[in-house]
């Protein structure tokens, strides 16, 4: 705690004991203010602008302290004031010490129990956030809610200061209003359960409620509003649709038969979306491949000679195939037909808000139904981006999408990106023969990782062969004396000059957009930005449709996308009555080149960018018993903690089975385990996991507690004596 803090506090302390101490609050009771009523009357008739003056700051010093006797200073302002010059005394006097408190409260204590408990209480200060004046008009309106909690409460919060001091000055008045008309009739009153009775805590209980009922009839105005010019069926053929059978979809539809509920899903092309026919399935196999053939060119350094290896390129993109074919069965229509999904093959169309269309070809003609439901799931995926390059026209580019249609090996393959996907394959290409040149405009590969994490895959792609071309913004595509050639820009000291690239085939690796087009969205008003625009329940601006995987973002992972698919399809069907908003707090994702980069958490980069305050610990697997013994010592274990605290806040592996490694921080951040305890867990050797355990010895020998060790030594030096 700052000095500042500290010093706030001693202050707030002291004048709370003294006022205790002295017994002031002795003066804050019934009946001292009926005796001295008539005196204190006299005294505002002679001094009224310093008797007013006085009795505000008393109010509002008993307000900020949180002292008992604010009920009796409302009475009070009443008895002496009357009702007008009391209530305007009384508001605001009050509002200006419960903001005194909030302010003390958010100033000494806030960030301390953010820090501690931040990731438990991440909920509830998105709902502050969102929501806090609601639910502190509720809180004010109720005088069973001692205003001092709620003051104090509200500070430790992210409710907006305004938001507080306006929300207060308006909850409290009427329950003000009550006290200070009761006070302009105080002989009458013998105790404060006269002023409020039974009957009207039920009648502020009642208001107290009211924010909420309020805010559930603006969200049903809200529902009315965009499903205003569509006609409601009286009945549904379905609970749930579900369009795209991708990751997201698949999910989607197995959670909604698992819990019994009618769902139709509809796919235009392959049953398992882009994940299995040209993402992960088909890139991991390719990668496989590749390591095997690098492996066996380099296995002579061990000992293994092998001779010459040669790569049949269209046996490996029927390995590929294979691979693809053996995997296809998980995902199929047969399954989910068993699993009681009934699956539709052909192109959906939104028409109304439960109506979806469906065409497909059927023996040659085409077919159109209508499918009525009430609620939809949009699961559509996305698509390579590629830009509008000058040229590009004229030149036979591949993308993630279409590559797997290759049948010859490109002896030139020029890779534009610098992402996960540029860069993994990049690396197999090269691998398997092609000499391989990789452009990005950055100057560095992999953005969003930390520096040091990119200069680790940087040299070992570039030690593999890859001619990698950083600061190279492409620029169009030419043909020279029938060659292609790239036409790049490359920034030199500040300046920027043309140079010629040229290539056989050009993979264009520059990211992937959300498929929002072609299925209806434009034309029912469905809100999309680069992706469709979700709130925290996945809900579009139609609050019966939802939308998740890639075409929702913020992820573009296969993992992501199955993980909102739960929260989606269970809000779809249990919405209003039970609704989850999706939870991304611990997100790991991972690149499988060679050496795998995986992540979960803040990395470092990003914690420097939000200001946060971090302690780094870091293994080098160069000196791991395992790696070294499986000649692949490359890569290091960084973690991020909380200063001083093994509270893990983010974890950076580059290293082998780096994505293997990762499970286990991911277990631990997940249930809020520290270092300490991954330290005093058995792992077994020799493993690549005993990794995660020496970074645990490492953060504990540079947070050993040094003055106690000082003093176990003395003690060790007085025994052997």
């Amino acid at each position: 705690m700052s000095f500042k803090k500290l010093l706030l506090l001693l202050v707030i302390i002291a004048l709370f004991v003294s006022a205790f101490a002295f017994d002031v609050t002795q003066y804050l009771s019934l009946d001292v203010l009926k005796e001295k009523q008539q005196q204190l009357n006299q005294l505002f008739v002679d001094y009224p602008f310093t008797v007013f003056a006085v009795y505000f700051v008393i109010y509002v010093v008993t307000t900020a302290l949180s002292l008992p006797g604010a009920a009796i200073l409302t009475l009070g302002s009443g008895a002496i004031f009357g009702l007008g010059w009391g209530l305007l005394l009384a508001s605001f006097a009050s509002s200006l010490g419960a903001f005194l408190a909030f302010l003390s409260a958010r100033f000494i204590l806030h960030d301390w129990v953010q820090e501690k408990f931040g990731d438990r209480l991440a909920a509830i200060n998105r709902g502050m956030e969102r929501d806090g004046a609601f639910y502190l008009l509720s809180l004010r309106l109720v005088p069973l809610f001692p205003f001092f909690v709620i003051n104090l409460v509200m500070g430790l919060t992210k409710i907006k200061t305004w938001t507080f001091y306006w929300v207060s000055q308006i909850g409290m008045l009427l329950g003000t209003a009550v006290y200070v008309n009761a006070g302009t009739q105080l002989v009458q009153i013998s105790g404060l359960g006269d002023v409020v009775s039974a009957d009207l805590i039920g009648a502020f209980v009642l208001l107290g409620i009211f924010p909420l009922i309020a805010k559930a009839i603006l969200a049903f105005l809200k529902r009315r509003k965009a499903f205003k010019g569509y006609k409601k069926p009286k009945s549904f053929d379905n609970n749930l649709v579900v369009i795209g059978a991708g990751s997201a979809g698949l999910v989607s539809a197995y959670i909604a038969s698992a819990v019994k509920a009618k769902v139709t899903l509809i796919e235009k092309h392959k049953m398992g979306g882009d994940c299995l026919n040209t993402g992960c399935v088909p890139s991991k196999a390719l990668l496989h491949v590749a390591e095997l053939a690098h492996n066996a060119r380099n296995a002579g350094r061990v000992g293994i000679n092998v001779g010459e290896v040669s790569v049949d390129f269209k046996q490996v993109m029927q390995q590929v195939k294979s691979v693809i074919t053996e995997i296809e069965p998980h995902d199929s229509v047969e399954r989910y037909t068993k699993l009681g999904v009934d699956v539709e093959q052909g192109e959906a169309r939104i028409i109304s808000p439960w109506e979806v269309e469906v065409t497909n070809n059927v023996e040659g003609k085409q077919e159109t139904k209508r499918i009525t439901t009430r609620s939809i799931i949009i699961a559509t995926g996305a698509k390579p981006l590629v830009p509008k390059f000058e040229g590009l026209d004229k030149v036979d580019y591949l993308t993630s999408d279409s590559l797997w249609e290759l049948q010859n090996l490109p002896k030139r393959l020029l890779v534009l990106g610098g992402g996960p996907i540029g860069c993994e394959l990049s690396q197999a290409f090269q691998r398997l023969g092609s000499q391989v040149t990789q452009v990005e405009m950055a100057d560095r590969l992999m953005g969003p990782e930390d520096e040091d994490t990119a200069n680790l895959l940087t040299q070992r792609l570039a030690s593999e062969g890859i001619d990698i071309k950083l600061n190279h913004k492409a620029v169009r595509f030419e043909q020279h004396n029938g060659e292609s050639v790239l036409i790049a820009e490359h920034a030199v000291d500040g300046k920027s000059q043309e140079v010629e690239l040229p290539f056989d085939k050009v993979l264009i690796a520059l990211g992937r957009q959300a498929n929002i087009s072609g299925f209806g969205l434009e034309e029912l008003g469905v809100q999309t930005g680069k992706t469709v625009s979700t709130n925290e329940m996945l809900q579009t601006n139609f609050p019966n449709i939802y939308a998740c995987g890639d075409v929702a973002g913020p992820y573009q992972f296969t993992h992501a996308a199955a993980h909102q698919a739960w929260y989606a399809s269970v809000n779809a069907l249990f919405d209003p009555i039970k609704t989850f908003r999706v939870d991304y707090s611990v997100m790991p994702w991972v690149t499988y080149t060679s050496p795998q980069v995986a992540n979960v958490g803040l990395t470092e980069q990003q914690a420097k960018k939000e200001n946060r305050e971090y302690e780094i610990t870091e293994y080098d697997i160069g000196e791991l018993d395992r790696a070294i013994t499986d000649d692949n010592a490359y890569g290091r274990v960084k973690v991020l903690t909380k200063p001083g605290k093994d509270e893990l806040l983010g974890v950076s592996i580059v290293g082998p089975q780096a994505g293997e490694l990762l499970a286990e921080y991911v277990l631990a951040m997940k249930h809020g385990i520290g270092l300490n305890k991954i330290l005093g867990t058995i792992h077994s050797y020799p493993t690549l996991a005993e990794a995660n355990k020496y970074v645990a010895g490492e953060w504990k020998r540079a947070n050993a507690p040094e003055k106690l060790l000082t003093w176990v030594e003395k003690f060790h030096r007085w025994r052997r004596s």
